[in-house]
């Protein structure tokens, strides 16, 4: 049986829509062929792929457990287009990195210096995701490489261990905590918290750390990135927990000062994740071990 790859294609961007619609827009065809492609498809396989509903589509089972192995094979085409085609560009490979904003922040771009140092021909394209979303773009193959806090979520990934980090408290320079070297998250629970966005591991950790104890998180203000963070907390708007390597920057630029946190779940590791697979690309077996170099 051979499948094309538009009506894959088409396949995919139907259940990441729920529309036929807005699908073969997607794709640059017309509603009746496309209508037309997915009809063929599910009389050849055998199966019905959509719930047709009032308001667009809904994928079966039989359509999600397809979508995975499109995903699968869009993913090893794009390895292809990485290692071969791209030679023709001098290029000899693209790398795709997905990390959360913590291991950008304190251990990645060295590496990444000294990676690209030794591999020149080799292009990185680096996105600042959640730990959650760094593990589905691994997963679903819209990245080759995650860099992430534990929890593993998906066991589609293969990890190592890559770094270790810490997390800190900012504080205004003229807070009641200033005078302290350390605190501890309860005494964090009594003032108001600057942290980041929904999803970000840092935030989940103190949302249950706080629900641990039968508290809530006053989480007076959510932004995208610590620069941010830092200049809220200096204006006195509340405090903050960070990794430790940003903390103790903007320490020295703003009018805040850095405290430890005494708590265990303060010291947490960063992974690399890869997709499980029998042979890794050579682009990604050369990352892995540059950057974990006990693999």
């Amino acid at each position: 049986m051979r499948l094309d790859l538009t009506t894959l294609n088409l396949v995919l961007a139907i259940e990441q829509t729920r529309s036929i619609t807005r699908g073969a827009e997607r794709e640059h065809l017309a509603l009746a062929a496309a209508s037309k492609r997915i009809s063929d498809l599910e009389s050849r396989l055998g199966v019905q792929l959509f719930e047709r509903r009032a308001r667009g589509v809904e994928p079966t089972e039989a359509c999600r457990a397809l979508v995975r192995h499109i995903r699968s094979l869009n993913a090893s085409l794009h390895a292809l287009e990485s290692e071969v085609v791209e030679f023709a560009r001098g290029i000899k490979g693209h790398l795709r990195i997905a990390a959360n904003a913590g291991s950008i922040a304190e251990c990645l771009p060295a590496d990444l210096v000294a990676f690209s140092q030794g591999h020149p021909q080799i292009r990185i394209s680096l996105e600042d995701v959640t730990s959650a979303e760094a593990q589905a773009a691994v997963a679903e193959g819209r990245a080759d490489v995650g860099v992430f806090t534990p929890p593993l979520l998906d066991n589609r990934l293969q990890t190592w261990n890559y770094r270790q980090g810490r997390l800190a408290v900012l504080v205004p320079s003229r807070h009641p905590l200033a005078q302290r070297e350390a605190v501890s998250f309860d005494d964090l629970l009594a003032y108001d918290l600057i942290g980041l966005h929904a999803g970000a591991s840092a935030q989940e950790l103190m949302r249950e750390q706080a629900l641990a104890r039968g508290r809530t998180l006053n989480a007076r203000l959510q932004v995208r990135g610590f620069d941010a963070i830092a200049q809220l907390v200096e204006a006195g708007l509340g405090v903050a927990v960070l990794p430790q390597g940003p903390a103790d920057r903007f320490a020295q630029v703003f009018e805040v000062k850095t405290l430890k946190l005494d708590e265990s779940w303060a010291q947490r590791d960063y992974v690399l994740g890869v997709a499980r697979q029998e042979r890794l690309p050579m682009v990604v077996q050369r990352f892995v071990e540059a950057l974990c170099p006990q693999s």
